[in-house]
């Protein structure tokens, strides 16, 4: 069972909760996200005027363009000279922002640590293209990693993952790999901070206002933008903590106990065990949604438990 005192705020480090009120405080003098368009707030956030501090961008990444559902799909590339494998990585910004670009000192840390060539999709973004877009972008650019792997990168070792939409996003993937292609390729899954159910879990509806990270109100005008008409909320391709999970590969759920998205991760570990699946769930005292965006010793600890994960595969 989980430890009750990973709950306990005495767990908490003196730094983290510095940071947990350092971000309240910052996000609260910024202008509502929600009162302009989508597009304003993506050049904010490429500003670094959004949740997470600007990152400096890789040196030794390229972009290459292939064909997807809707037209040329770009998928930025990290590699080390040699790889050990291929991380197939889907960002976060809850289907509304993001970029593939947005985390390279993370993906170069993938890089190196684990020797794995990173892919990274710049998917489809809500509300302009709704669900079923960044699904099947995403879909498609794993049928590439599947595909293309070997030859390009000399390795079919293959791992998945994301932070927040990007967790929800790889494990739609899988499924969909699965189910419509009969195609379990993937050694292993790092889902972090992940949203598994678009009709919300307790931890998201009993949050409230605070603005650390995300809100309530954040994460359900999100999953409207995803939804768009879309009644069945619940429907597995939506919401993968409804799906049947036979036959996914090892995964290492990750979330901190400060994130509203806390359920999410906590109940999609227990279903992924529940099929047989070898499953590893890193709960962290205090850490808001992705704190790994973030420096601090907890997130450099949680850094060192993916690449132990990853390397153990």
């Amino acid at each position: 069972m989980i430890d009750p005192a990973l709950f306990d705020p005495a767990s908490i480090s003196d730094e983290i909760k510095a940071q947990n009120a350092d971000i309240i405080a910052r996000l609260g003098a910024l202008p509502d996200p929600w009162s302009v368009p989508p597009a304003v707030v993506r050049e904010r956030r490429r500003q670094g005027l959004g949740p997470f501090p600007p990152l400096p961008k890789s040196p030794r990444a390229t972009t290459i363009t292939i064909d997807g559902p809707a037209g040329p799909l770009p998928l930025r590339i990290i590699a080390p000279e040699e790889p050990k494998g291929v991380y197939f990585h889907i960002h976060g910004g809850g289907w509304t922002w993001g970029t593939a670009d947005e985390q390279d000192p993370y993906l170069d840390r993938m890089a190196d640590h684990c020797g794995l060539a990173v892919v990274s999709v710049e998917y489809r973004l809500a509300p302009e293209h709704p669900y079923p877009a960044a699904h099947d972008d995403c879909e498609a650019a794993a049928l590439w990693v599947v595909r293309e792997a070997k030859a390009r990168f000399g390795s079919d070792r293959l791992f998945i993952g994301g932070e927040s939409a990007g967790a929800h996003l790889s494990a739609v993937t899988l499924l969909r790999l699965r189910d419509r292609h009969g195609l379990t390729p993937f050694r292993g899954a790092n889902l972090f901070a992940g949203c598994y159910d678009l009709s919300l879990t307790p931890s998201v509806v009993n949050w409230g206002e605070d603005k650390l990270v995300l809100n309530t109100r954040d994460v359900r005008i999100f999953a409207d933008n995803l939804c768009g008409p879309q009644v069945n909320r619940r429907d597995p391709d939506l919401s993968p903590l409804y799906a049947d999970l036979d036959g996914m590969p090892p995964a290492l759920f990750s979330v901190g106990t400060r994130d509203l998205l806390l359920d999410d991760s906590l109940f999609m570990a227990a279903r992924w065990a529940s099929f047989r699946n070898r499953t590893d769930l890193a709960v962290w005292p205090g850490g808001c949604h992705v704190f790994i965006r973030y420096e601090s010793a907890m997130a450099e600890q949680a850094l060192s438990r993916i690449d132990a994960f990853v390397s153990s595969l």
